[in-house]
């Protein structure tokens, strides 16, 4: 007797084989990276730049590489090319130094590439197409790899993680090299995050203060399209949920940290005052520390100083025309990371332990025990 399949059955099948793609495309996609060893160098090449995109949010995992790459072609092509030239550059310089392999296709020589290239064309007042930029774009983004091969010799005596120092410290030192009037790569001026005259809190626009709160997190890839940002937040969504709440919360923490100070609307309203307490947040509450009510606390405090510090920082180099860029995060985080209160140390995921986003919900013994090969920087 033939058997016939209930109409109610099969939307059930449809569902269960989506919610198994879409696990499939969570974590660190291990399978898939396994399954890429034996592909041609070109193909292995594209998997690694794409966890290198993800990298700059503390995400390993090319999906979500994929989807954030997309979004900023989408809101601006032009600074698409410029981050991905970035990217490409400090990988394939990783590669001709000899870099550790593991950590090359883990994306960790790949992301201050695309920072420094993306930040260039932010502050270029050339406008978009401009070509000289993709000569400083791509020897920075090389440049990023020496450096990053340099201090993590001193950084990994202390068990500290390279981060974005090499993004930062080549950022800087470029802009400081071309300076304002530069004739071929002008540049915007720096203004201070401050406001001379303060703020008058009966004006704000609170829907366009609530969209700062997102545009914070798209502010780390230098995006102020809420679009592109959302898609952004869906990619680290997608990798763990632990880091895309703490994301949001540290860009809300920033906001409240500029009303308290009085910062400029436009930086609100843009979210250029909550990127850094993501920044903060998000590595305190689920990267390098498993996830617990101490470790959260922790991740509010940082955000927090990450903010305060940004602030601050802005004011102080805007004088000679430089950016505070994510100095302050990278510093703070750094801070957090020498605590060592044995309350707060005993949650510390080190540097070479993976840092899966499970992770974040379990002890740290059992994190360890899940992934004691890491050899993510």
């Amino acid at each position: 007797m033939l058997t016939v399949e209930k109409p109610s059955e099969r939307p059930k099948d449809v569902w269960q084989r989506v919610s198994q793609k879409l696990l499939y495309c969570t974590g660190e996609m291990e399978h898939f990276h396994t399954s890429m060893q034996d592909q041609a160098f070109a193909v292995q090449l594209l998997e690694w730049t794409l966890r290198g995109v993800s990298g700059v949010i503390m995400v390993n995992n090319p999906v979500s590489g994929a989807l954030i790459l997309v979004a900023l072609s989408v809101a601006s092509p032009w600074q698409g090319l410029l981050g991905s030239l970035g990217l490409l550059s400090s990988t394939v310089t990783a590669i001709l130094i000899g870099e550790n392999r593991a950590d090359i296709s883990m994306g960790v020589h790949g992301y201050n590439g695309m920072l420094v290239a993306l930040l260039i064309g932010v502050f270029s007042s050339a406008g978009d197409w401009y070509w000289w930029l993709l000569l400083p774009a791509c020897i920075s983004g090389a440049t990023t790899t020496f450096v990053s091969s340099g201090i993590v010799t001193v950084l990994e005596r202390w068990d500290l993680p390279v981060s974005a120092f090499p993004f930062n410290t080549v950022l800087l030192l470029y802009l400081a090299c071309i300076g304002t009037d530069n004739i071929f790569y002008p540049n915007h001026p720096v203004l201070p995050l401050g406001s001379p005259h303060g703020i008058n809190y009966t004006q704000l626009n609170i829907p366009q203060l609530l969209q700062g709160v997102v545009l914070g997190v798209g502010q780390i890839y230098a995006c102020e399209a809420l679009g592109s940002t959302l898609v952004i937040l869906a990619a680290v969504l997608l990798y763990s949920p632990v880091l895309a709440l703490h994301a949001l919360l540290g860009s809300g923490i920033g906001i409240l940290a500029g009303l308290s100070v009085a910062v400029q609307p436009d930086a609100l309203y843009t979210g250029l005052a909550g990127f850094n307490g993501a920044l903060g947040c998000m590595a305190i509450g689920g990267f390098f520390f498993t996830l617990s009510w101490k470790t959260h606390s922790l991740s509010i405090i940082c955000a927090f100083l990450s903010s305060f510090a940004d602030i601050a920082l802005s004011n102080l180099l805007a004088h000679v025309g430089l950016p505070a860029s994510s100095w302050a995060s990278t510093l703070t985080i750094t801070l957090m990371l020498l605590v060592k209160g044995r309350a707060i140390s005993s949650y510390r995921i080190t540097n070479r332990q993976d840092n899966l986003p499970e992770c974040p919900l379990q002890t740290p013994d059992q994190c360890a025990e899940a992934s004691p090969d890491n050899t993510l920087v």
